[in-house]
């Protein structure tokens, strides 16, 4: 049991339910204080007229509890039902050792339950039946008839969720397998595929956090004497098994029912040889398995997030710290990746720092967990909202990084060939130093970025997957720095009237921007995130957006650098149409900025369009359009370099033309 979560005692609620009063007053900000409803069967399912106004009515006749109604869109819509007809105070006393029970309260797991008792309202029983019927005691199987026989509405799947907890923390001592049986019965009738949307009217939106738990601390303490059991039930089952350091390996296998049909979803937990090296006394692992747990806690609205498998808990030796599970997954669709989650019960949200992915692939998920204390410990996978998978995307991706990489070393090469033709200025050398650091750093981002996602599916190391991602991440940021460089080398053109530069002192600037500044903000981000394994996302060999937003630390340089560079633009046009050309350095110098001024003119709305498609993708992360864009345009961006920033330029075509036609002089003479 989760330390701080206290017992409750609310098993008798229903006892003491009155019936509302005849007249009921519809609660509402915009409603007149005077207007009332009348409490009859019927009234809250017609039409009404106050948007946002509640209503309740009484439930029928043997049923204690109320249903809540909220007007919406001119009807009633039901949004909480407490109806019960359950009396699980005297099913919990049939099986109570001393044939009492004293509840007060009206609480689940330390919030308002679904029914509320008058203050201070306190009822203890005694009862013979306890005692005249003693075998209820040894296996409570006593109890299950009135359970299964009751309605799975949402009053009385409270109930039954009381139940089991007040069980869990009572009378979970010396739990055998007949008590096993008994307790996953009344589990199973509350699990039910067929009861699913029942759950998302009950009030207390814990309650599937709360059986969870309880599942789990009962489970736990099962007692195996030598073998394995098995418990199974349609929506619950039960394995447990001796383990010792002499085993290969233990697996516990799931195969069962996650809807009404025959169709079956798979599931398993294994513990590897070199953990069960680490028990120094024979000892035992129990697993149980939840194919609609995880549909449960959506209905219920506990977490914005969509379960893509069954829910497994494991509790094992305190020496044992790992285990491998594999997820078949409900939801098949190639473009969805599934992230692996441990349940964090205390704050009764996923955590995503539990456990890591090992495989993914369009049937089923392998997840590599972190299991640390005695105790149960839950773990699933979720629909992810940061990949989608498509072959046409991964076509596109290399071809486009390809074709990417080949137009880089193309442009350097270009470079490298008319470099003392186009560098006759200082403003023009530097220009084409700028062009060539991006070059350079968008060709090392695109080989790192095809190396790092071949390793990751073949090897999958997280140490190496981290290593990656931050060369990547440097590269990419040093792009976008140089492009600042070079807006910077326009305005001092333009703005300090052509003084002259050092050559020195720009290098010395230059190169701090364009390399000094992505290192600190790389290494900040490392630090600061890489700590709560938080630098990497799950699955891929890139910056987490979904748990730290280290994805923050490329995109915000990015998008500022975008729009400082726009604004360079926008100070070149209106410059450079006040200057008149002139004779001289002085002239030279203005054709130069020109130039440059037209590849920062092109260059940064290819950049800031590639990357607000990035952005787009992040926030509708399920759209395959935007996805393809993005990965077009950022495949391709080595290309728009050597377009924008070489071919395009008239000098530098005109020294690749001297320099083809003096070749072919030599080669002519050469041959004379």
């Amino acid at each position: 049991m989760p330390a701080g979560l206290m017992p409750f005692h609310c098993l008798v609620l229903l006892l003491a339910l009155q019936f509302l009063p005849a007249e009921l007053q519809i609660k509402s900000g915009v409603i007149n204080k005077e207007t009332k409803i009348r409490s009859q069967a019927g009234v809250c399912t017609s039409d009404c007229g106050v948007s946002g106004a509640i209503c309740s009515e009484p439930c029928g006749r043997l049923f204690r509890g109320e249903r809540l109604f909220m007007c919406r869109d001119g009807k009633w819509q039901k949004t909480t039902d407490s109806c019960a007809n359950l009396d699980v105070q005297s099913l919990f006393e049939r099986i109570s050792a001393d044939g009492s029970v004293s509840i007060a309260g009206g609480h689940i797991g330390g919030r308002e339950s679904v029914i509320n008792m008058k203050p201070g309202f306190e009822i203890k029983l005694h009862s013979a039946t306890a005692h005249r019927n003693r075998s209820c005691l040894a296996d409570f199987s006593c109890i299950v008839p009135d359970i299964l026989s009751s309605p799975a509405i949402p009053g009385n799947i409270v109930n039954i969720v009381m139940l089991l907890k007040n069980i869990s923390l009572k009378l979970s001592e010396d739990v055998n397998r007949a008590k096993m049986q008994s307790y996953s019965k009344i589990a199973n009738h509350v699990l039910d595929a067929s009861i699913i949307s029942n759950w998302a009217f009950i009030r207390d939106k814990t309650a599937g956090s709360i059986l969870l738990d309880s599942v789990n601390l009962f489970a736990g303490k099962l007692l195996i004497k030598s073998g394995s059991e098995s418990i199974p039930e349609h929506f619950m089952s039960t394995k447990g098994s001796t383990i010792n350091k002499k085993a290969p390996g233990k697996r516990f296998d799931f195969s069962m029912r996650f809807n009404n049909s025959n169709s079956a979803i798979a599931g398993s937990v294994f513990i590897p040889q070199e953990e069960l090296l680490k028990i120094s006394t024979p000892s035992h692992a129990v697993s149980v398995a939840f194919p609609t747990l995880g549909a449960i806690m959506e209905a219920s609205q506990l977490n914005d997030v969509l379960v893509n498998g069954m829910i497994l808990s494991v509790a094992l030796p305190e020496e044992l710290q790992q285990i491998s599970l594999t997820f078949e997954k409900f939801n098949k669709s190639n473009n969805v990746m599934a992230r692996c989650v441990g349940w964090h019960s205390t704050e009764r949200r996923w955590d995503e720092a539990a456990c890591k992915l090992k495989t993914d692939d369009m049937n089923s998920t392998v997840c590599i967990c972190k299991h640390r204390h005695h105790t149960f410990k839950s773990f699933s996978i979720l629909m992810s909202p940061n990949t989608i998978r498509n072959t046409v995307l991964d076509y596109i991706t290399f071809v486009g990084l390809g074709i990417s990489i080949f137009s880089l070393l193309l442009c350097l090469t270009i470079e490298a060939v008319v470099w003392h033709h186009v560098t006759n200025t200082t403003i023009a050398k530097m220009r084409h130093i700028c062009l060539v650091n991006i070059a350079a750093s968008l060709l090392i981002a695109n080989v790192l970025f095809i190396l790092a996602a071949v390793t990751y599916d073949k090897v999958k190391d997280y140490a190496t997957c981290v290593a990656a991602t931050f060369f990547v991440h440097l590269s990419y940021l040093s792009l976008f720095f140089w492009m600042l460089a070079l807006g910077l080398l326009i305005l001092h053109g333009l703005l300090i009237i052509f003084r002259k530069m050092k050559k020195s002192a720009f290098m010395a600037a230059a190169f701090s921007i364009g390399y000094g500044c992505p290192l600190i903000i790389c290494v900040l981000t490392v630090a600061i995130t890489e700590p709560r394994k938080g630098y990497i996302r799950d699955g891929a060999c890139w910056l987490n957006w979904h748990d730290t937003k280290a994805l923050l630390a490329f995109v915000i340089p990015a998008l500022v650098i975008i729009v400082v560079n726009l604004i360079v633009v926008v100070v070149v046009v209106v410059k450079t149409g006040r200057f008149s050309i002139r004779e001289g350095t002085r002239s030279q110098d203005l054709s130069s900025v020109t130039r440059t001024g037209k590849n920062v003119a092109l260059l940064t709305p290819v950049l800031g369009l590639t990357w607000g498609f990035g952005l787009a993708t992040i926030v509708r992360y399920d759209s395959l359009g935007f996805h393809v864009t993005f990965a077009l345009l950022n495949a391709l961006q080595g290309f728009f370099i050597l377009l924008f920033g070489t071919l395009l330029d008239r000098k530098t075509r005109e020294a690749l033309r001297m320099r083809c036609i003096s070749t072919k002089r030599k080669c002519s003479l050469t041959k004379s």
